[in-house]
């Protein structure tokens, strides 16, 4: 993990909006953060390994969350993680952010959300290094503080059915 300064890292120390967020050395912060995000979405989902399918992550007085597991490999897993908004059939589910968990690595990278695609449909040139960074960063740095918000809720995950089924 090296012994980097950034202060995407000072718990408090900083402003809530993301784009004022801008460490020097995004790739090591952002590394830094992958890192903090892995280890926090195993706090947050204990038995994720556990879950073949999908969970429900239930706080009281919270908003449910839904866990699907959308592909498994030996030293990957790629997640989604959102938000239950509604109690019908039509469910809303935000931020929906499709998470690749390296477990080789201790890794956990953002890969798109509901409002922002992947990197490979946004940046079709791969010469553009920068802004894929700074994309990457904000993704993840949104992860970053959406797991701190869950972390507080002290969410329980279970396999018992659907978002619906939790919310009814």
């Amino acid at each position: 993990m090296g012994n980097c300064q950034c202060p995407c890292l000072l718990p408090g120390k900083l402003t809530l909006i993301m784009s004022f967020v801008n460490p020097v050395n995004k790739s090591i912060c952002l590394e830094q953060v992958c890192e903090s995000n892995y280890q926090k979405l195993f706090r947050l989902i204990p038995d994720l390994m556990l879950f073949k399918e999908t969970a429900l992550g239930i706080a009281p007085l919270h908003t449910t969350l839904y866990l699907e597991i959308i592909e498994r490999t030996p030293y990957t897993l790629t997640l989604e993680l959102s938000h239950c908004f509604n109690k019908n059939n039509d469910d809303f589910m935000a931020p929906a952010v499709k998470i690749r968990v390296y477990l080789d690595a201790h890794l956990a990278e953002v890969l798109s959300d509901h409002a922002r695609d992947g990197v490979a449909k946004v940046f079709k040139d791969p010469g553009l290094s920068r802004e894929i960074m700074n994309y990457k960063w904000r993704l993840n740095y949104f992860l970053q503080k959406w797991l701190d918000h869950c972390l507080k809720q002290d969410y329980s995950f279970s396999t018992n059915g659907f978002c619906t089924e939790a919310l009814a």
